[in-house]
């Protein structure tokens, strides 16, 4: 298990995180996830051992995660961390990046190994490419399967498929956190992606104002958002008689108590995403079919 007790973080005078405590069992994904500076990538440095905890303690199976302070090289052999920047080697192919901490004893097995690897990030025809020359997202995606190389028995990922564009994106998220789940790799992600999370994570915590404010599963954080921050990070919402809806809560019906005007309309793909005023707040609803502006519609709430 991995323990997060009471972890506390300053950076000078200014806090970061305070008394942040989660536990994640062997083999399960914890998505960190809140706004911009909310200390989500500052939690997985100080899980890695890049920073000192300011108190509290990180532990995994019972070993303390040192920081500098107490561990002269960074990091653990059982833990992987890849950070936004990649830290790839640009002038070697995409298939020596993937083996560089591979054993050269065995290399029957290393080119398996690795040829195993390109097909979970689906990089099998830019095995032999320089890493200089592949886009941001395939370079993402030489730098996860080099985390999971030697099987480390967590994994870290910060933003992991940000760079990944779309047409790629679903597919290697099914393969990737496929693979994690059946070799009991533990993951501990921050992302701002609620794709990252409703499928894939067993457990999320949202950050705001350097501490915890909620934390739960998927399926229970988002049939139940408690604050507008959490119902922010799923989709569009309303707040109607200090209640928190999603788009999809809200309906048009012949007649309410509930009368708002059209304001913008927005196609989605599978229906229209309406863009109301009810009470001078805004109000958003799906709808099949386009609404004309400034019409007035009633609506109900399916709460």
């Amino acid at each position: 298990m991995l323990s997060i007790k009471n972890v506390s973080f300053n950076y000078k005078e200014k806090r970061i995180l305070r008394s942040i405590s989660v536990f994640v069992k062997k083999g399960n994904c914890l998505s960190v996830v809140g706004g911009s500076g909310s200390g989500k990538s500052t939690l997985l440095k100080l899980i890695f051992g890049k920073m000192d905890v300011s108190s509290g303690a990180i532990t995994w199976k019972e070993q303390s995660i040192l920081g500098p302070k107490d561990k002269l090289v960074v990091g653990h052999d059982f833990m992987k961390y890849v950070a936004q920047e990649f830290d790839l080697m640009p002038y070697i192919s995409v298939a020596e990046n993937i083996g560089a901490y591979l054993s050269n004893f065995f290399p029957k097995e290393k080119k398996e190994r690795i040829d195993e690897l390109l097909k979970v990030v689906e990089l099998e025809d830019f095995s032999d490419t320089k890493v200089q020359f592949l886009s941001g997202g395939q370079k993402q995606r030489v730098a996860l399967a080099r985390a999971i190389a030697k099987q480390p028995e967590i994994i870290l990922l910060d933003e992991p498929f940000s760079h990944i564009d779309n047409f790629k994106k679903q597919s290697l998220r099914k393969k990737f956190f496929s693979y994690l789940k059946s070799n009991s790799i533990t993951c501990v992600m921050a992302t701002h992606d609620k794709e990252d999370v409703l499928p894939y994570s067993d457990t999320m915590v949202v950050l705001e104002n350097h501490e915890i404010l909620v934390e739960g599963s998927p399926v229970e954080i988002y049939n139940n958002p408690i604050h507008p921050l959490v119902a922010a990070f799923f989709g569009d919402f309303s707040i109607i008689n200090n209640i928190i809806y999603y788009s999809h809560q809200v309906f048009v019906v012949e007649n309410s108590g509930l009368k708002a005007v059209v304001k913008e309309v927005f196609y989605k793909g599978s229906f229209f995403l309406i863009e109301a005023e009810y009470n001078t707040k805004t109000v958003y609803f799906n709808h099949p079919s386009r609404l004309p502006k400034k019409s007035e519609v009633y609506l109900k709430t399916t709460v």
